[in-house]
């Protein structure tokens, strides 16, 4: 008897079926697995992660500082130095405000609470007020069961619950961040000392790389390949470095300008929110407004920081950045809220601060090497596309 080729068909199309399933499943899983394994090892992947990125700016200096005969380790520990002494001075600056301020997290949770009860004060003053008048001063029944009404003691018991939790969740806020402080001091020092080693001893590692294991078949492309990328990738991390720092700089000076107390304080805080789009811009203009409302009450005037920074914040986005960066941040607002998302559930803030770089890092590997072509186009998708 003949076989029929037709069972043989439909059977190899259920056993490529069921391959094609268990590679998704198993995609699937791979991806869940990584996600989880970035979540749970952040105390050691944000240092790293951060450590690549300033070793990536300071390689390409050491590089040159090479080839005028000056040795790895010295220009790489001169350029670290050179760089953490401006952030050294300015957290030096910056430690009185900011004591001051975490002292005064619970006083103002309270006058907050203090205003708003006021104004309902003044809101049921005019409701009572009202009433009055249509009755022209005759106290009604209505009015008698209002004063009388044992739901006022509640009401008076239920305002101070929420003083006592806004003031008991103001001094836990500071106490998070104290116990927070010995961890992140640690992971910062970690980071410091993996950035020297990055510098001095990641070159050899990657010409061993390079030259020695089979894996790599063209290595003259790869390595053009690799110096394309780290000049990339150090040109953006300078540049958008310089931009947020400036705007930092340009914001602090026009608050002191204008009288805002703190402003080295909020200039600092501007810059490093300035690494988040959009989302650090809204916030930035959040703690200006409640700034200014501290300092000058609640007046038209207490806007004033906010509109500085808003304007400051508007000629650097829509006129500086796209005119020194160009392309390099081409990417489509929708997968930015979308990555800042998931690095915010992932590695918290500090994700949140370097999600943008590690992002468009990504896409300058991608287009170097010109792979995942339709990945890269979803990441710069437009209107105009």
């Amino acid at each position: 008897m003949k076989e029929n080729p037709l069972l043989h068909r439909r059977d190899d199309f259920k056993v490529k079926t069921r391959d094609i399933r268990a590679v998704r499943l198993l995609s699937v899983l791979v991806g869940l697995a990584t996600l989880y394994t970035f979540y749970y090892a952040q105390t050691l992947l944000v240092p790293a992660v951060f450590s690549v990125l300033v070793a990536l700016l300071l390689s390409p200096l050491v590089s040159r500082l090479e080839t005028v005969h000056v040795p790895r380790t010295i220009s790489s520990i001169v350029l670290l130095m050179l760089l953490v002494m401006p952030f050294s001075f300015l957290g030096a600056e910056l430690s009185e405000p900011i004591q001051r301020w975490m002292k005064l997290i619970p006083q103002l949770s309270l006058q907050v609470t203090e205003h708003i009860n006021e104004i309902s004060d003044v809101f049921e003053e005019v409701e009572h007020k009202s009433l009055e008048d249509a009755d022209k001063g005759s106290k009604t029944a209505l009015e008698t069961l209002i004063e009388n009404d044992p739901r006022d003691q509640s009401n008076l018991t239920q305002q101070s619950a929420v003083e006592q939790k806004l003031k008991q969740s103001g001094v836990e806020v500071v106490a998070s961040l104290l116990t927070g402080a010995p961890i992140f001091l640690a992971q910062l020092l970690g980071s410091f000392i993996l950035i020297l080693f990055l510098i001095i001893f990641g070159p050899p590692l990657f010409k061993v790389f390079i030259n020695d294991f089979p894996i790599v078949k063209n290595k003259h492309r790869a390595k053009l390949l690799i110096k394309s990328i780290q000049h990339a990738l150090s040109k953006y991390i300078a540049t958008i470095s310089l931009i947020n720092s400036g705007l930092g700089i340009v914001t602090a000076m026009a608050l002191a300008a204008f009288g805002v107390r703190d402003a080295l304080l909020w200039g600092a805080l501007v810059g490093l929110l300035n690494f988040v789009p959009y989302v650090g811009s809204v916030t930035s203009l959040a703690i200006l407004c409640f700034v200014g409302f501290v300092q000058f009450g609640i007046t038209a005037i207490a806007f004033l920081p906010s509109c500085i920074f808003l304007l400051l914040n508007i000629i650097e986005s829509q006129i500086v950045t796209p005119a020194v960066l160009g392309n390099t941040m081409r990417v489509n607002p929708l997968i930015i809220i979308v990555w800042l998302l998931l690095s915010g559930w992932i590695w918290g803030v500090l994700g949140v601060l370097l999600a943008v770089p590690i992002l468009v890092c990504i896409k300058l590997v991608i287009e170097q090497m010109e792979v995942f072509p339709h990945w890269l186009k979803l990441i710069e998708a437009k209107d105009d596309d």
